[in-house]
């Protein structure tokens, strides 16, 4: 349905939004789209470094005790 629109069809799209909703609505949308996008990646990288600090928290030394008193 959707494979028919072609770049004439996108213009006139964009044309109808802006007309619409005029350049400093877009423009403050585009802005918290891209806060909202910063933040989720923001949120994914902390929710990484959580689980490989929970990883090396859960690591243990299982150096047998006559290999430590070795070193």
């Amino acid at each position: 349905m959707l494979n028919n629109i072609g770049l004439p069809g996108l213009l006139l799209i964009a044309i109808v939004v802006l007309v619409l909703f005029g350049r400093g609505k877009i423009s403050s949308l585009m802005g918290e789209v891209g806060k909202g996008i910063t933040a989720f990646k923001r949120g994914v990288d902390d929710s990484k470094k959580e689980i490989e600090e929970a990883a090396s928290d859960d690591a243990r030394d299982v150096t047998p005790e006559s290999e430590k008193d070795k070193a």
